[in-house]
């Protein structure tokens, strides 16, 4: 098995959209996602599979976690601008031996997962924006 670091010298080479970090923060999203199920359990049992939703749940999780308002613009600047951009990535990992996956595994699971601006930007967006009191004219 290769390692992690030359998974991604491998990737770059053939596929130029994301960020080597976007590769990285996918990762630790479903190591943090596994980790938080097995504490839940209390019991160490085997790993076991987890979907496309799950992980982007994780995922949108560890961003605003992490970044906050910062999140749509960290995650654009690594070519993230969708669920489906986190599921080339994860198809990418796979491809290269670091993830492993099932037949629901696939690019349309991750697509339809989330909308960015609802999940990154609308949170942070001052109450009542954009909301204008219509002024009646008599």
């Amino acid at each position: 098995m290769i390692s992690f670091h030359e998974a991604l010298n491998l990737i770059s080479q053939h596929d130029t959209r994301y960020h080597r970090d976007a590769y990285a923060f996918v990762k630790e999203s479903l190591e943090t996602l596994t980790t938080v199920k097995q504490k839940k359990k209390g019991v160490q049992e085997a790993p076991r599979h987890i979907s496309a939703a799950e992980l982007l749940q994780a995922f949108k999780q560890c961003a605003l976690k992490e970044f906050g308002p910062m999140s749509i613009t960290v995650l654009d600047h690594w070519g993230i601008k969708s669920t489906g951009d986190v599921g080339s990535i994860v198809l990418n990992l796979v491809n290269a031996g670091i993830f492993s996956k099932t037949e629901e595994d696939t690019l349309e699971a991750f697509q339809s997962g989330f909308d960015f601006q609802d999940a990154f930007v609308k949170p942070f967006l001052p109450t009542g924006f954009g909301m204008h009191a219509s002024a009646s004219k008599e």
